[in-house]
């Protein structure tokens, strides 16, 4: 696990000195030094100059980078700076070597270099594994770069002044004399309503990410490829044979094969490797295979001393039926109120997920003992996790139902309880009530919006055309309607594994992980074990009303009954109370009336009319003012730059 970072003269740019390259890859490096604590290495070749800080994992001694090779001569010449893990590198490399290619390391990154020099872009199909890298390609002078399946690693782009421009952060982008980085207004707007900025855009108008699964290639002249190499299986229909409800047993058996599997392969490090167990069932299952593969690892959890939040009793209890080497900190809930604005601060793009403040403090307390941590990240969205995808049912039979009574739910929806807990009655009431009146596509998405175009078109001072639906949520309906032949649940598991997991877990882990050099591996997002899932009838996933049901019964004799049927709660937060009281300091300097006049987006007027709602208790805006206040702590960080009143 590495940070990369590099650029590319094309035919149109101004020459460059090498030792005007090594200033820029120091610069470059330096920003996203925190994602390779172990070293840095750095090639000029112009017209290209890689640099990479390395997390050292495996062949500690032989396999730093950026890292070279020669076949036959120049005509094979080749350079790579590669972020990731290629789990299933050993294979690979005997089946290079059968070929008669020959190795100087034990490395993964000399295996991936190979691979390409072999097969070209083809090598990707044969890879398992969580990878960004960039190849300078000699014989055909050009640059190669691909992204792996889930985008579990990152790789940001841009072109600027005949430059073209990467790295696994945007910071390090920004560290670049070709950098002029600028914001559209409808991109802030799109961040309000999804809470984070959907593949491929960035932030950034300039900047871009190349999509999972997308390999892209570029040529001296500019021309530039970007093209997709593996696509999500449909799910098979109700019935197929194999997959029907007779067939439980043998799917069970198939589903734990499949997770060992990964789970084996994840576990091979030269350095210390342990299991990140909040007590849920994915975490759970994720420790259960490693507990036998590796009795008595170690596994990681976080608990806070507000007993209404703290649910590390459940973790305590899996770690000792498993028999692990279970660590807990215990964590006051208020602390991770005064972190927020020094985690915000280190994300290169806005993240409006409260839970990344627990999630940076437990890497951090992770990091302390091992390097590399297996997450339960994946089952939520590959195996109907969440309660959007009852709700996305539901809302078929809502259709049916006449007009009379659904304006009267509508109605009644107003006089339900509303909270400051973790659930509030009437806002999921109301939330629902809205996405089942949306079209199809838009449905789940507007269960998960923390702005809606409607509460948007009152902050804004001008909102022009960027919050009409079709625009503010224009890459859900492009990725909705890429697959029209599908299933509308299918299509459903689609948006959630490349939008929200993408996006919105993936980014989450990746940053608060890297922030302390700590590698964080994804067993249910092995190649084989996700396309199973993606594979299985919706009845396998989602029975009635219960989610992940082949995963639980696959895990019915190895986790206690308890942990497999608690409702899902994640890292429980209290933002609504914060808001209400410990960040209110905070809120009131961030969205002062001066400031925002100052700068010219929003109407003070309406904000103050939010956060006063908010703080009454008349109103719960805790989505919409959590991630308003996220990024408003985000651009303060960023004063330079431009915000484009693109309207």
């Amino acid at each position: 696990m590495c940070g990369i970072a590099g650029f590319f003269l094309l035919q149109n740019a101004s020459p460059v000195t090498d030792a005007q390259a090594r200033d820029v890859l120091a610069a470059m490096a330096a920003r996203i030094a925190h994602r390779g604590p172990d070293g840095r290495g750095h090639y000029v070749g112009l017209p290209v100059a890689f640099a990479h800080c390395r997390l050292a994992i495996i062949d500690l001694s032989t396999g730093a980078q950026p890292m070279q090779a020669q076949g036959d001569g120049d005509a094979d010449a080749a350079v790579i700076t590669f972020n990731g893990e290629i789990y299933n590198y050993q294979e690979v490399r005997g089946e290079l070597e059968a070929l008669g290619r020959t190795f100087q390391t034990r490395s993964d990154t000399e295996v991936l270099l190979q691979a390409y020099l072999e097969w070209g872009a083809a090598c990707l199909d044969r890879l398992e594994g969580m990878f960004a890298f960039a190849l300078w390609d000699a014989r055909r002078r050009a640059l190669f770069a691909a992204r792996d399946r889930f985008g579990k690693k990152p790789f940001f782009y841009a072109i600027q002044q005949g430059v073209f421009t990467f790295a696994s952060e945007l910071s390090a982008l920004e560290g670049t004399p070709w950098a002029q980085f600028s914001i559209r207004a409808s991109t802030l707007a799109r961040f309000l309503a999804y809470e984070y900025v959907p593949t491929p855009d960035s932030i950034y108008a300039e900047a871009r990410k190349l999509p999972p699964a997308h390999y892209l290639e570029l040529h001296e002249d500019g021309t530039l490829l970007v093209e997709r190499y593996w696509q999500t299986p449909m799910p098979l229909p109700e019935g197929t044979k194999g997959v029907g409800r007779g067939d439980e047993p043998a799917l069970c058996e198939e589903l734990r094969r499949l997770l060992t599997q990964a789970v084996r392969r994840r576990l091979i490090a030269d350095v210390p490797v342990g299991v990140f167990l909040s007590g849920g069932v994915d975490s759970s299952s994720v420790a259960a295979m490693a507990g036998r593969l590796a009795p008595g690892i170690k596994t990681f959890s976080i608990g806070f001393t507000e007993a209404s939040y703290d649910e590390s009793a459940y973790a305590g209890r899996v770690a000792a039926q498993l028999g692990t080497d279970h660590q807990l900190e215990m964590l006051s809930a208020d602390a991770c109120a005064d972190l927020l604005p020094e985690v915000v601060s280190r994300f290169d793009e806005p993240m409006a997920d409260p839970s990344i403040v627990p999630t940076y403090l437990l890497s951090q307390i992770t990091r302390r003992q091992v390097t590399v941590a297996l997450g339960g990240d994946g089952p939520d969205e590959l195996l109907a996790g969440y309660e959007y995808f009852p709700a996305f049912k539901a809302t078929e039979y809502w259709e049916r139902l006449p007009g009379w009574l659904r304006r009267t739910a509508v109605a009644v929806s107003g006089l339900l309880p509303g909270s400051a807990g973790y659930v509030n009655p009437r806002h999921v009431a109301q939330t629902f009530l809205a996405a089942a009146e949306a079209p199809a596509w838009l449905r789940t998405q507007r269960m998960l919006t923390a702005l809606t175009p409607e509460a948007q078109r009152s902050l804004w001072r001008t909102p022009g055309n960027m919050l009409a639906p079709t625009q503010l949520f224009a890459p859900t309906q492009a990725l909705w309607e890429a697959l029209s032949d599908w299933p509308p649940m299918a299509r459903v598991f689609h948006l959630f594994a490349r939008q929200y997991m993408l996006d919105y877990i993936l980014v989450k882990v990746d940053r608060c992980t890297m922030l302390h050099g700590l590698e964080a591996r994804a067993p249910f997002l092995d190649r084989n074990l996700a396309e199973f899932c993606f594979r299985l009838p919706v009845s396998m996933k989602l029975r009635g009303t219960t989610r992940k049901y082949l995963l639980k019964q696959a895990m019915a004799d190895l986790l206690p009954r308890d942990i497999l049927h608690r409702p899902k709660r994640g890292f429980l937060i209290p933002t609504a109370a914060w808001l209400r009281g410990r960040l209110r300091p905070l809120v009131d300097d961030l969205l002062h009336e001066g400031r925002l006049r100052k700068q010219g987006l929003f109407d003070p007027v309406a904000v103050r009319r939010l956060v006063e709602e908010h703080a009454s208790g008349r109103k719960d805006h805790r989505k919409g003012l959590w991630t308003m206040l996220v990024l408003q702590l985000w651009l303060a960080g960023k004063p330079s730059v431009r915000i484009d009143p693109d309207l």
